[in-house]
């Protein structure tokens, strides 16, 4: 557990509770409201009052009533993002569909029903753009979460996650409770999970690159490199995730996405690795592994509508940065 606050926490004071917050995201937010010398500080650093603190697992079982009350009653937080989740990559989805469901289930039900029994003044929980139905118009936009099923591969996470707006909006009918929910497209960054069973696509590839730099073997990636994607650096999304904690009124959920614009294929994701690492090895696809869902386009006019000024780090330059945190703390990573 990781605290950082301006002073000791007083009646007045917000208390400000991240869970995952040793993950990719928690540890982006945890870096973003550390810094007093980012030009944009003053709108998404620390703020005096503010207590943040990060958990993780070994903090208690959110999955367990009674191990997330006690975390209730030693922390007493008035604000909360939920970033914690059991999470996997494309083949792990498929082959634990039941786990997926129900471990992040019990998860976001005792989180939630705990934030009102304790009235938190605001939740701010994390969805993924695999809620979104598979066969579906595109771009997709907040409106559009329900009007069908997830894509097959990896329903039991999708309609765990999907389980959250529902509460959210259950408990804002019924109790007034101010329980919100983002939605960000792939997330990539410092702190990622480079587990080569079951990590995300980006953090995947890189180590996968780096191990075949290493013992100078090719770079085999799977599928056809077709599917696109929109990809949002963890820095860019920890500065998002705060101004919804503090700015965002409403119940729905928000997109926070690149512009569909900067949608890129898994080949250019890959080609940009191996530019970035200096593969000069065999760079091959196999073609015979499944792609998985082709494309998710998302909208994020409702984010521009708020932030139309916004800056996202561009990928190139926040690809370079993944890179080179992960060769450089190649001992610490998740892998």
């Amino acid at each position: 557990m990781m605290m950082y606050a301006a002073q000791q926490p007083s009646a007045s004071n917000s208390v400000v509770l991240v869970t995952g917050g040793s993950g990719l995201v928690g540890k982006a937010i945890h870096d973003i409201i550390s810094r007093s010398d980012d030009p944009e500080a003053e709108h998404f650093g620390r703020r005096q009052g503010e207590q943040w603190i990060f958990l993780s697992s070994k903090d208690g079982d959110l999955r367990d009533f009674e191990q997330s009350k006690a975390i209730f009653d030693q922390h007493k937080p008035t604000h909360i993002i939920h970033l914690a989740a059991f999470v996997g990559g494309l083949f792990r989805n498929m082959r634990q569909k039941a786990d997926f469901y129900r471990d992040n289930s019990l998860m976001n039900e005792n989180l939630l029903h705990l934030a009102h029994l304790y009235n938190v003044k605001k939740v701010v929980s994390c969805l993924s753009t695999c809620i979104f139905p598979d066969k579906t118009t595109y771009p997709i936009d907040e409106t559009m979460i329900h009007n069908g099923p997830p894509h097959e591969s990896n329903f039991g996470y999708a309609y765990a996650k999907r389980m959250i707006d529902v509460m959210n909006r259950s408990y804002s009918e019924q109790y007034g409770c101010k329980f919100t929910s983002v939605v960000p497209t792939n997330i990539y960054g410092p702190f990622d999970n480079y587990n080569l069973e079951d990590s995300h696509v980006i953090p995947g590839l890189i180590h996968k690159c780096y191990i075949a730099k290493l013992q100078n073997k090719p770079f085999v990636v799977s599928g056809t490199g077709a599917p696109l994607r929109q990809f949002i650096y963890s820095m860019d999304l920890a500065k998002l995730f705060i101004w919804v904690l503090r700015e965002y009124e409403e119940i729905d959920p928000i997109i926070l996405s690149v512009g569909e614009e900067d949608e890129i294929s898994i080949k250019h994701v890959a080609d940009t690795i191996v530019s970035t690492m200096e593969f000069n090895g065999e760079y091959v696809w196999d073609a015979s592994k499944p792609d998985g869902q082709f494309k998710k386009t998302a909208s994020n006019l409702k984010l521009r509508k708020y932030l139309p000024d916004f800056k996202f780090t561009p990928f190139q330059t926040a690809l370079q940065e993944s890179v080179e945190w992960f060769v450089n703390n190649y001992d610490i990573a998740r892998k």
